[in-house]
């Protein structure tokens, strides 16, 4: 018997996962597989998605800027 493990960071592992199924299903033929899939808790990506369709920081967009242009130091073109 083969054991498999991956982690996976929401959808994305090292391989495409269509990539990783295959090659499963490839393993499979010739003997009997154990796929171990990890998914992380807190995907990163649903986490970005989340403040960016939320609305806990519109509140930000009322606020006044604290810095202008006339704050900067250097100003990189």
């Amino acid at each position: 018997m083969t054991i498999l493990h991956a982690q996976l960071v929401g959808d994305k592992t090292v391989l495409l996962r269509a990539e990783l199924e295959r090659l499963v299903e490839l393993a499979r033929r010739s003997e009997e597989v154990e796929l171990c899939l990890e998914t992380e808790e807190i995907p990163t990506v649903g986490i970005m998605r989340l403040v960016e369709e939320g609305k806990a920081f519109d509140w930000l967009a009322k606020e006044e800027d604290l810095y202008s242009v006339e704050d900067l130091k250097v100003r990189y073109r």
